[in-house]
């Protein structure tokens, strides 16, 4: 039977569906043609195929060659199905044996010299395969990325006849080397950097604890991006999952991955002049953007209210669901995106509010105009907003303080209210429903009445009621003893809730 099936996956977002490719050589006119929804990359893969498999010093068949690629309405895209519709075409011809292709599925673009190039976002490929049970077939220049799955599951080839050679038995191809998953010291900016400032750094402590979005206003110069870019330190280290996650969105957007640091957490901080699809993602052919390239870890958004106010609304669906849905006319991809938001701003155009040794040229129209910028539906959404005051330039020569507190001992501080969290609701604080909330902080008559006064006062929603509660419910895990919502843990949740 000239009739051969090889797998392989394509690239659909972070799922890299299956892609069966069915090799069939019948009579005829020597042909090839290729089916199953190909672009244009695909179907030149034909040429690049019968040339390949010519330099490899093997038979290209005299006959009418069709390759089908199923599923037929999954688009398909880029020179990743070279490998396997090679071999599906050898295998038809019984130059390699069939039994060897079962399971086993083949990545990798094809040069006229039969060498195998890397193919860009192959890390979701490489989990969903390991996930079957399959062991997979990649380009060695994919290497960095491969040794992120481990030994056994995944198989190097440097070339078409290498692969050849493999499947007749005649040699071994190498696994790559298991990258090192244990815990890596930070490298990133340190705490101890910091002077002063001690009620943004608590406020920092805080949001890293029970993974709050944080909104830092203050004049140039105080220290607010300095803060933010410390926040990645204080954060937990990422588990296995979250780490394959992150560098599989960065695999995807053609990032380089670094095995040394695969498990810190991304820092991103996109200019104010991006647009709404470089911040959420898209395209023709849908690709991340900067929220998914956040995932598990900090978008920093500097200068808020600069950004346009189309762009930053695009965020506000995110910052809920954990994931961004990208809807085109040929298809559909979800992207994950569950990242903290940190924002900075000034607190005017001037940027000298409220500033004492500077006097501020805006009237208080131009300041409502300005702080307007950000929506209410977004603001609603951002648990803290803290002041970030100027520090007088004699601090700065001052002894450190005992507050003064690196990023390796607020870390195991996060470390620890984080694990109380877990211990007494079974699942972190920024995840806890509104009903488990209310019941887990179980607060008193008059400890309720009283928050719900101040709310209505404020003017607040229910949805910051829930997140005021989980904010004093991290206060309390961290303050340690029986962990019990108190009203000062209350006060202090509401205090940053003023902007």
């Amino acid at each position: 039977m000239s009739l051969a099936v090889t797998l392989s996956r394509a690239q659909e977002g972070v799922t890299a569906p299956q892609v069966i490719v069915e090799v069939h050589l019948s009579g005829g006119l020597p042909s090839t043609s290729i089916v199953g929804l190909p672009e244009a990359a695909v179907r030149e893969a034909r040429d690049r195929v019968r040339v390949a498999i010519q330099n490899t010093d093997f038979e290209y068949p005299s006959r009418r060659v069709t390759v089908n690629l199923a599923p037929a309405e999954l688009p398909k895209d880029g020179g990743r199905f070279d490998l396997a519709i090679a071999l599906g075409i050898l295998a038809a011809g019984s130059q390699v044996p069939r039994e060897r292709l079962d399971d086993c599925e083949f990545l990798g673009e094809l040069a006229l010299s039969g060498e195998l190039r890397a193919v860009p976002g192959i890390l979701p490929a490489l989990i969903r395969a390991r996930r079957s049970g399959r062991r997979i077939v990649v380009p060695l220049a994919n290497a960095a990325e491969a040794a992120l799955i481990g030994e056994g599951d995944v198989l190097l080839a440097g070339s078409l006849a290498e692969v050849c050679a493999w499947l007749r038995g005649q040699a071994e191809l190498v696994s790559p080397a298991a990258a090192d998953f244990h815990d890596q010291p930070a490298c990133g900016p340190d705490m101890r950097d910091l002077r002063g400032q001690y009620q943004a750094r608590r406020a920092l402590e805080i949001a890293a604890a029970g993974g709050h979005h944080i909104l830092l206003i203050g004049p140039p110069g105080t220290g607010k991006t300095m803060l933010a870019e410390r926040l990645p330190g204080i954060l937990p280290p990422m588990t296995e999952s979250e780490a394959l996650e992150s560098c599989a969105i960065r695999s995807l957007s053609g990032e380089a991955i670094d095995p040394a640091c695969w498990r810190r957490r991304p820092f991103r901080a996109p200019h104010h002049t991006a647009s709404g699809v470089a911040l959420v993602g898209g395209g023709s052919s849908p690709r991340p953007g900067e929220i998914s390239l956040a995932h598990n870890g900090v978008l920093f958004l500097d200068e808020l209210p600069e950004f346009s106010r189309q762009v930053l609304e695009v965020l506000r669906e995110p910052l809920e669901s954990g994931q961004i849905v990208i809807s085109r006319a040929a298809r559909q991809s979800t992207f994950p995106a569950e990242f903290q938001l940190v924002a900075a701003m000034n607190p005017c155009p001037c940027g000298y509010s409220g500033d004492p040794l500077h006097a501020c040229r805006c009237t208080p129209d131009q300041i409502h105009r300005y702080r307007g910028r950000i929506s209410g539906p977004l603001m609603d959404r951002i648990d803290l907003c803290v002041e970030v005051p100027r520090v007088p330039i004699a601090e700065f020569a001052a002894m450190r303080g005992p507050r003064d507190d690196d990023s390796a001992t607020v870390r195991a501080r996060v470390i620890n209210a984080r694990e109380k969290a877990l211990l007494r609701a079974g699942q972190a604080n920024a995840e806890l429903s509104v009903v488990n909330l209310e019941r887990d902080c179980a607060l008193p008559s008059a400890e309720r009445e009283w928050l719900q006064e101040t709310l209505d006062t404020m003017g607040a929603s229910a949805r910051a009621y829930h997140r005021i509660l989980r904010v004093a419910r991290t206060i309390a895990d961290m303050e340690g003893g029986a962990g019990c919502v108190e009203q000062s843990h209350l006060a202090e949740a509401l205090h940053y809730r003023r902007f």
